[in-house]
């Protein structure tokens, strides 16, 4: 098996970008190693619009913005590998994989970047009371099952959830002539979109029910109904709330996971809160010459952060191999720090000799926040007080400051991403 400088282990969008990135860095020995059929990822069961707004310029659907990234890694002659599933990857980047035509083999490279995504989070995790009866899918595999395979889950649904997929199959399993009854969060606020709360449910009669879960599932062999109560401040179910709600199928967008089960094997050090790899500034993970980005980082709100993100990763992942890299010096590691209704920053160090111009730090928030500001602390200086309307976790923030802000504080070992009320 011949050897790369690079491997980037997922082939969806962020494996995509970071590859062409490493390409046009000038690292020419880059492979993609993807795990399904095709390249592209999750954006080619994703059929509706609303992608490329801020890569393209305008809107296009998700396979439509996966087919321009797969032309130009084809165009650029990049090396990839589908159906092949990475097993290992070793602290000296060795990445061991498999597939039906190489069998087991290993490809050692320079860099590594880990783009593996994320995956739902299972029913088992919700300890919903209850058998286990057909019926129960989560969104993403009703949206593959519906845009992909040509099979409808049901026609009398519930949804338990308001993540992104779910308030979009709310739509999608109401164009295809499903009754969909309502959606129902546990939390006080939706995990999804403003937009998408608009133009899946408002704009289609679905109500949805805020502080509310479903308490049990009645059915056997398949889902005959679910009850659903209310909850109250400690999300527990409020008795003499229930409603029953007669369907044949249960859709949960109850949350993504970043998919890290190889980098966790690998030994990088993961994020508490995000799932995810902790990285600095480049990208890089605990692991020397390992990098992440994507979704197997933190769960992103829209596809062209994810690119934008990528981008950043395989070049950064080129000057390693290439050899532009200043060696990391722990004194002068700067700590990005969140706190005050801000759950995590990406990166969560710095280093301001390894900076372009700009860093740009992103983060979500804990709750919903009305009239609030997003602050930044150079050590005890408030350097940014940005005023939002409304700052909610379905949404993803992010502040920019430039390289000569950090610079001008000498000495500086912390940068604080908090949010104020006034």
């Amino acid at each position: 098996m011949k050897d790369y400088e690079i491997v980037i282990v997922g082939g969806g969008p962020a494996g995509l970008a970071a590859a062409l990135s490493a390409k046009e860095a000038g690292c020419d020995s880059v492979v993609i190693l993807e795990r399904d059929s095709v390249l592209g990822g999750i954006l080619n069961q994703c059929i509706h619009n609303g992608f490329g707004l801020h890569t393209f310029k305008e809107e296009l659907t998700g396979p439509e913005y996966a087919a321009r990234y797969i032309d130009r890694v084809l165009e650029a002659g990049i090396d990839y590998k589908t159906d092949t599933m990475v097993m290992d990857i070793a602290p000296d980047k060795t990445v061991t994989a498999m597939n039906r035509t190489d069998g087991m083999f290993t490809i050692h490279a320079k860099a590594v970047v880990l783009a593996m995504g994320c995956r739902e989070r299972p029913r088992g995790a919700l300890n919903i009371p209850g058998y286990r009866p057909a019926g129960i899918y989560s969104a993403g595999t009703a949206q593959r099952l519906v845009n992909i395979e040509g099979f409808m889950p049901g026609r009398e649904v519930v949804i338990l959830g308001s993540g992104d997929i779910g308030l979009i199959m709310a739509r999608r399993m109401t164009f295809e002539g499903a009754h969909v009854q309502c959606v129902a969060e546990l939390m006080p606020y939706s995990g999804g979109l403003k937009r998408n709360i608009v133009q899946c449910l408002n704009d289609y009669d679905i109500p949805l029910l805020l502080s509310h879960t479903v308490v049990d599932i009645d059915g056997k062999d398949r889902v005959r109904g679910v009850t659903i109560a209310e909850v109250d401040e400690k999300n527990k179910p409020i008795p003499g709330t229930e409603v029953c709600y007669p369907c044949d199928t249960l859709l949960l967008s109850t949350g993504l996971i970043p998919e890290n089960e190889l980098s966790r094997e690998a030994g990088v050090e993961m994020h508490p809160v995000t799932g995810g790899p902790t990285v600095n500034e480049s990208f890089e993970t605990s692991l020397e010459g390992v990098f992440a980005c994507g979704n197997v980082l933190h769960v992103h709100d829209l596809v062209d952060y994810v690119s934008e993100e990528a981008v950043r990763a395989g070049a950064h992942a080129a000057a390693y191999c290439l050899g532009n890299v200043r060696a990391s010096r722990k004194e002068d590691t700067i700590t990005v720090r969140a706190t005050g209704g801000a759950r995590y920053t990406v990166p969560s160090t710095v280093q301001c000799d390894r900076l372009g111009d700009l860093l740009t730090i992103r983060f979500r928030v804990g709750a919903v926040y009305k009239d609030a500001y997003v602050s930044v602390y150079l050590g005890d200086e408030r350097v940014t007080h940005l005023k939002k309307r409304v700052i909610a976790p379905g949404e993803m923030e992010q502040v920019i400051l430039k390289k000569e802000q950090l610079t001008a504080h000498e000495g500086l070992k912390e940068i604080t991403v908090t949010i104020e009320n006034e």
